[in-house]
């Protein structure tokens, strides 16, 4: 499925939004910083306005607006989920619900599997950045003189960005927002894709999409102000060549060179674009071409919460439901994405019975296996005259996962999780009612406590911190939610190792590192504790190594007087130059041990793309 496919299968179906953005409980809709203002002025056409002045409505088709504006609200307004019946459509202001968006990074390409770059993310607090709302995502923020020509948002698969885009278009075809912008064109990329073998001018492949636009004259007159919208850059094919030149809107071209000629400012210089992406394919568009960059986060805590009270109809249900998922960290952290709070909700209804009973999933590979049997029922009522079976469909499904597994990017430690999920007699008695020889194979409760007792070793085994993190996830994939009291009444080296006695192992595995401890990070703190002196057992320079992933997510770290040596400097320097790194201050003061060698491998990591360090002392 696309990524668009995915919003739109999920997010588009999720919460609601007020029509007044006032109503909500938390920042209106989004709240973002800006990421990068290029040097040059932005190519405004003759005439541009200076920053925070609105464009004065200057003559245009009137008749042609409205008409074009009609056509937008019909094809954005409602929103469909799974098979919906005549009259069941739902409109997108009822259910839509507010998200964040935050700072965007430096434009550096993060190739980290998606879900593990979300677990990462839910260590940090929820949202950063100036609230705004979403309708304002082109006006220049407090202490920004330049307007803001094109915006890059980026953001995961089901995080919202699709139907983000479908809000801002409803907003203005209704005439509640940007009214100062007199013509908005959205042009996914997936529809682009299927013109990339025709050659036409600009205003032909506006008139394409948009047949109602019969007066090209918007394009030439200064007053007109015109934005284009690319949704999903990721899904274009083949990528973007920025090499060809074109500066006629009515010469013939392909498409992805009038695309990138409009980025880049060589047609149509007076007109806004927003483009939005996956992080991974975010690097196709010039820096310089881009004013701002953000990123959307998703839902909240409080919005998870909104999100599902106003989803599932019953309020009693709802309750439970988010009561649950507050108890299963893995599926909390789930939850901040759009599409996977829209599959919850789905599951949590379907399974439910009358009186409103219904086993909650536990796991990732329980909720998946639902979500799974959920949409192929689906199928066989929607398409009831192809004849395919659902073990080909499943085995299609699965044919596509496989060509992903040998990555570098983390796939295969999800695979992982869901392979051993998936050897639970639960889930294969699920499984059985679509794949009915899975019975038998379930593992019988001695073999999984064998495998569990494996990953276990597994664990004490481990030297990467990440590493131990993904082996916690396959227990809890196991059930075995109670292993980490088990290990904490072990005197192994596991304990030893998270350096916390008794509960530092359980806070890595459920990311419930308190707020402060993200605020400042001392290592004074660590190397004694009330019960006995770690030192003892390792040196100062292996504490440190196994808290880097707390130094990491720390925006300050206090390491004086800690008799550092050069050792420390690689530590230090990986937690600087690591994509969610958070560091903006470092105290080494009164470390002599460190040496010429170190402080090079520290000058090293400051000149790094991804290092936010601002003082050192």
């Amino acid at each position: 499925m696309s990524s668009s496919e995915e919003e739109n299968h999920g997010y588009g179906h999720l919460g609601s939004i007020q029509q007044k953005r006032s109503h909500s409980p938390v920042p209106s809709c989004v709240s973002m910083k800006s990421d990068q203002s290029i040097d040059r002025p932005p190519l405004l056409a003759e005439g541009g306005v200076p920053a925070g002045q609105r464009y004065q409505p200057g003559p245009v088709n009137v008749e042609m607006q409205q008409i074009h504006k009609s056509h937008l609200q019909k094809k954005f307004q409602c929103l469909t989920e799974g098979i919906t019946k005549q009259g069941d459509a739902r409109l997108l202001h009822e259910i839509y619900t507010a998200l964040y968006i935050t700072e965007g990074g430096r434009g550096e390409v993060n190739d980290e599997h998606e879900v593990r770059q979300i677990e990462r993310a839910s260590w940090r607090e929820a949202a950063r950045g100036t609230p705004i709302n979403c309708s304002d995502i082109f006006k220049p923020l407090s202490g920004q003189e330049k307007p803001i020509r094109t915006v890059l948002t980026k953001g995961v698969a089901g995080i919202g960005k699709t139907v983000s885009v479908q809000k801002f278009i409803l907003d203005w075809a209704e005439g509640k927002e940007n009214q100062d912008v007199h013509f908005i064109f959205p042009l996914p990329f997936r529809e682009l894709n299927l013109m990339k073998e025709k050659k036409l001018s600009l205003v032909e492949l506006i008139q394409h999409f948009f047949p109602e636009v019969t007066d090209p004259r918007i394009f030439t007159v200064s007053e007109h102000r015109v934005m284009f919208i690319f949704d999903g850059l990721d899904e274009c094919r083949p990528t973007l060549d920025f090499n060809p030149r074109c500066c006629d809107l009515t010469e013939p071209a392909s498409v992805d060179v009038l695309l990138t000629n409009l980025i880049k400012g060589n047609l149509l210089p007076s007109a806004l674009l927003w483009i939005t992406t996956r992080p991974a394919a975010a690097n196709q568009i010039r820096p310089e071409c881009v004013d701002q960059v953000t990123e959307i986060r998703g839902f909240s805590d409080p919005q998870k919460e909104e999100y599902f009270r106003k989803r599932i109809s019953d309020e009693k249900l709802a309750s439970r439901t988010i009561t649950h998922l507050k108890s299963s960290r893995s599926l909390y952290i789930m939850c901040h994405i759009p599409v996977f709070s829209w599959i919850t909700a789905t599951v949590v209804e379907r399974t439910s019975d009358e009186s409103g009973r219904v086993e909650m999933p536990r796991t990732l590979t329980q909720m998946y296996t639902h979500f799974l049997i959920i949409q192929t029922s689906m199928k066989n009522e929607k398409y009831t005259e192809r004849k395919e079976r659902d073990e080909e469909m499943i085995f299609k499904l699965g044919k596509l996962a496989f060509q992903q597994l040998e990555s570098k990017n983390g796939h295969l430690d999800l695979f992982l999780r869901f392979l051993l999920g998936l050897s639970l007699e639960s889930n294969q008695n699920l499984l059985s009612h679509l794949l009915p020889q899975t019975r038998s194979q379930s593992q019988s409760s001695e073999q999984t406590a064998q495998t569990a007792q494996c990953v276990k070793q597994k664990i004490r085994d481990q030297n990467k911190s990440d590493r131990k993190i993904n082996l916690f996830y396959c227990l809890n994939e196991l059930n075995h939610h109670a292993v980490v009291e088990d290990i904490d009444r072990s005197s192994g080296t596991l304990c030893v190792d998270m350096l916390l006695p008794g509960k530092w192992e359980t806070k890595i595995f459920e990311f419930k590192i308190p707020k402060e401890q993200l605020d400042e990070f001392d290592l004074q703190k660590y190397i004694k504790t009330p019960e006995e002196d770690l030192t003892e057992l390792l040196s100062l320079d292996e504490v440190l190594q196994k808290l880097v992933p707390v130094v990491t997510y720390s925006t300050s770290a206090v390491l004086k007087w800690c008799n550092l040596t050069e050792k420390s400097c690689s530590y230090l320097a990986s937690a600087l130059t690591s994509h969610s790194s958070s560091l903006t201050q470092l105290n080494l003061s009164y470390n002599e041990l460190l040496g010429d060698s170190g402080v090079e491998l520290l000058c090293s990591a400051l000149s790094h793309q991804n290092c936010k360090l601002k003082e050192l002392q």
